[in-house]
């Protein structure tokens, strides 16, 4: 059975950082970063438990202002009409903290639990984070693997219309229309059948729920995302070694934000999965987790 420390949390950066950690104290240490508005529960447990069983001490954790870890204030709700400015005129977006803040919070962690330097694993915003860390603190990350994410390249194409929409759209305002809220937009994410995800979601909606929201908290990550601005040219600098997991059908961040990480990393590897939409459903696991397998032991293997 994998060794598996309950969650916790630590003064990190400046705020509070609830983690869990699954594995061997002397295993690879590999942090998991969860993108937007999702808490570390969105990496499953299962999941985070079979990494695990190939040699890595994997780490996941909530970012700033989700879930467990510190919530904080200011901002307000993104505006569509900002938006249109930002896209179409690139008037900037005002935000409380940057990817950068986030990219410290992560190496804040680190320095809290002793891990000098760890394999980065992030999903989405967690990727554009962990591309953050690779470029602001090159020599804490082993190898990068960045999922579903982008470059902040303005030209990558959008989300689909139904994508957007979803991100647009205003928080439930009750427990029962969460738990509807959290079905749907998994649909979408999922862009396919996947009957037996669908099966999982009220039970994944009641933990998440549990575990408390924060619509205001997404709502400055989001802006976060945008105030960032691009890494393309920066990103072209990096030589920790790097994979990119994009799936054909992601509705949210366009299958060419993966191309353009991979195209603007030096030899970055790129794994582009048929069927895979902006989510991580079960049956993708085994090419996922053998891919950041042979991949992060790998990058560990040529430093050694």
């Amino acid at each position: 059975m994998t060794a598996h420390q309950p969650p916790q949390t630590v003064r990190a950066n400046g705020i509070d950082i609830c983690y869990e950690i699954f594995g061997n104290d002397n295993a690879e240490p590999l942090l998991l970063i969860m993108g937007l508005g999702a808490q570390m529960i969105h990496w499953d447990d299962a999941f985070c438990e079979q990494l695990a069983t190939h040699g890595f001490r994997v780490i996941r954790f909530d970012n700033r202002d989700i879930g467990k870890s510190s919530h904080l204030t200011g901002g307000k709700r993104l505006t569509p009409l900002e938006l249109l400015k930002l896209r179409f005129l690139r008037i900037p977006v005002a935000a409380t903290y940057k990817l950068i803040d986030m990219a410290k919070d992560t190496v804040g962690l680190m320095d809290a639990l002793g891990i000098k330097s760890a394999h980065l694993v992030g999903a989405s915003m967690g990727g554009m984070i962990a591309q953050e860390v690779t470029l602001s603190f090159p020599q804490r990350v082993r190898s990068l693997t960045s999922i579903m994410s982008t470059t902040g390249n303005p030209r990558i194409p959008p989300p689909t219309r139904e994508a957007a929409a979803m991100l647009m759209a205003p928080p439930p305002r009750s427990k029962e229309e969460f738990m509807v809220r959290f079905g749907q937009t998994w649909k979408v994410l999922r862009a396919g059948s996947f009957p037996e995800e669908e099966a999982l979601d009220p039970g994944r909606a009641e933990r998440v729920f549990a575990r408390g929201l924060n619509p205001a908290g997404v709502g400055r990550q989001l802006r976060a995302v945008l105030a960032s601005g691009s890494r393309k040219e920066r990103l072209h600098a990096v030589t920790t070694p790097t994979l990119v997991i994009h799936g054909t059908v992601d509705p949210l961040v366009h299958p060419e934000g993966g191309k353009d990480t991979a195209a603007s990393i030096p030899n970055a590897k790129l794994l582009m999965i048929p069927g895979m939409g902006h989510a991580l459903p079960m049956r993708f696991w085994p090419e996922i987790i053998g891919a950041i397998d042979k991949h992060a032991h790998g990058a560990a293997a040529r430093a050694a």
